[in-house]
């Protein structure tokens, strides 16, 4: 009687312990929630509330800033991301990973070795190498997307086609003939221009203006000219 008591205790003992290591087990191999920290300069907003420095970013949230205004957010280990004035960016994130959607504006990012980080536009997806650490910039215009690289390596994959973009180039997705956009500053990344603009009109006409008077002096100099000797008549002075 003794022996079958201490047998159904032992098997009871040894189910509680399976389940704890299994429980121990799962929740070790779920994803820790971590947090960011945003730091603002101006008219930024978190989920459209109005956001101040050194407050906490959950993952998920959609970080938007106004004129003349900027964020900074910091992942600890995993990175860092710059927002630039007029931006709007939804981003999730964990210990391994950085995943960004950005509608309008420009960020900057700065993900650490071992972090796999996307940043989504409407042209393209902009990927960078997760065995290294990164630092990027993506802007987004109205008629593309361009990127550039400051360190590392990030593919920018449009549709079909995969770009590489190394340290210290640039890369542009997008239609860059698009009408309604005003024309991109940045040198390579407009359209191509044939022709003269109608604004320029004005300066054409002030030069060809210019260069016709100074053909008419020269034309009237040469004929007000007087060589001795070359038929023309020389009057003596009155002794």
């Amino acid at each position: 009687m003794l022996g079958k008591i201490w047998i159904k205790k032992s098997i009871t003992l040894l189910t509680a312990v399976a389940v704890w290591c299994v429980y121990s087990m799962v929740a070790l191999a779920a994803p820790s929630d971590i947090s960011g920290e945003i730091t603002v300069t101006g008219q930024v907003t978190v989920n459209g509330q109005n956001a101040v420095s050194n407050s906490t970013l959950v993952s998920g949230s959609t970080v938007a800033t106004g004129a003349d205004s900027s964020a900074i957010i910091s992942l600890g280990k995993a990175g860092r991301i710059e927002l630039s004035a007029d931006s709007n960016l939804t981003i999730k994130f964990s210990d391994n990973s950085i995943v960004g959607i950005l509608s309008s504006g420009k960020t900057r990012v700065s993900n650490s070795a071992g972090v796999a980080t996307t940043i989504t536009t409407k042209d393209a997806a902009v990927i960078a190498d997760a065995g290294q650490a990164n630092s990027f910039a993506v802007e987004v215009e109205c008629s593309h997307t361009h990127v550039d690289t400051t360190t590392g390596l990030v593919t920018m994959r449009s549709g079909n086609n995969d770009k590489q973009v190394s340290a210290g180039t640039n890369a542009t997705a997008g239609n860059l003939s698009q009408t309604g956009c005003q024309p991109c500053l940045r040198p390579g990344s407009a359209a191509p221009v044939s022709t003269l603009g109608l604004g320029a009109l004005p300066i054409v006409a002030l030069l060809l203006a210019a260069g016709g008077a100074v053909g008419t002096a020269v034309l009237l100099g040469n004929q007000n000219e007087t060589t001795i000797g070359g038929g023309t008549v020389v009057v003596s002075p009155t002794r």
